[in-house]
């Protein structure tokens, strides 16, 4: 927990610093302020402190709940994050789903037919899918299915807008945790509890689902904390290609617009995320393997 919080506090030391070094500032565009405005503004919004005070007065607020508002807007930015995240929060959880539901089977199909064609068939798309990024997929599914073939429209309102977003998503990690399974489950199936329950005679079925799948699992439950965060905080590029109005596209945005507060507002809350989903991915090995001690 302590590690945790030490974690976070220097992804806002370090973010805050950072951004704080880029030339230019939120209030920078084509059309210029005059420098009295500027001045206004930035004595406004504390800006115009040293940097190191303005970092102790923005923890303070944060230590008390308060994220601020936009500069760019005006609106609250917990809001904001609120509103923005149940967008990427759906787009997630059927990346997720699927991701998972597809690897777990085809790691399954391709450590049970080891050397077979489709093991082959399987490793052959799950090392390209591994090789070709997100938003590379992103894009090649928006020229076929929208553009080339017309299936689906550019500009959706209804479900099928997430169609694509979802299976761009979930491609990458699909394959990682096809490769996961596959790995776990033939070191399963080579331990001798599963030669003792062939020679007593237990079921196929039994043996694959209940003692070789189960333990075979641990690994993929590693990954599912971090996948989970990767896919809730990778989705900004792919969010922007499909435009939808998520979180990822929303923090696209404030860095476009130099937005500080925002900016640190999208950056806590997704690594508070990340942290969480590590944590609880920690707390399942408990429940797939009660060998396992948690200290």
């Amino acid at each position: 927990m302590i590690l945790s919080v030490v974690t976070l506090f220097l992804v806002c030391f370090i973010t805050f610093f950072a951004m704080n070094a880029i030339p230019g500032g939120p209030f920078n565009s084509e059309k210029a302020k005059s420098k009295a405005i500027v001045a206004v503004l930035n004595e406004r919004y504390g800006l115009d402190k040293p940097v190191g005070v303005q970092f102790i007065n923005y923890m303070k607020d944060v230590l008390h709940g308060d994220f601020g508002v936009s500069l760019k807007t005006g609106r609250d930015i917990a809001e904001t994050i609120k509103i923005r995240f149940a967008v990427s929060a759906q787009l997630g959880f059927f990346a997720i789903l699927l991701a998972l539901a597809v690897g777990i089977v085809l790691g399954a199909v391709a450590a049970l037919n080891r050397n077979k064609w489709p093991d082959h068939i399987i490793i052959f798309f799950v090392t390209l899918f591994t090789a070709m990024p997100s938003f590379v997929m992103a894009s090649f599914l928006l020229l076929i299915f929208c553009i080339q073939l017309q299936i689906i429209p550019v500009w959706s309102t209804t479900s099928r807008n997430y169609l694509l977003p979802v299976i761009a998503l979930s491609l990458s990690p699909m394959a990682y945790i096809t490769r996961l399974t596959k790995t776990s489950m033939l070191d399963v199936l080579g331990q001798d509890y599963i030669r003792t329950a062939k020679a007593k005679g237990v079921s196929p079925k039994k043996i694959l689902f209940v003692h070789a799948l189960r333990n075979s699992m641990i690994p993929v439950i590693t990954y599912v904390g971090p996948l989970t965060a990767s896919i809730l905080t990778g989705s900004l590029v792919v969010e922007n290609i499909f435009t939808i109005g998520g979180l990822g596209s929303q923090f696209v945005e404030s860095i476009t617009n130099r937005d500080y507060t925002m900016i640190m507002g999208v950056t806590i809350f997704l690594a508070f995320i990340m942290i969480t989903m590590n944590f609880l991915s920690d707390l399942l090995y408990k429940v797939v393997d009660p060998r396992i001690k948690l200290e």
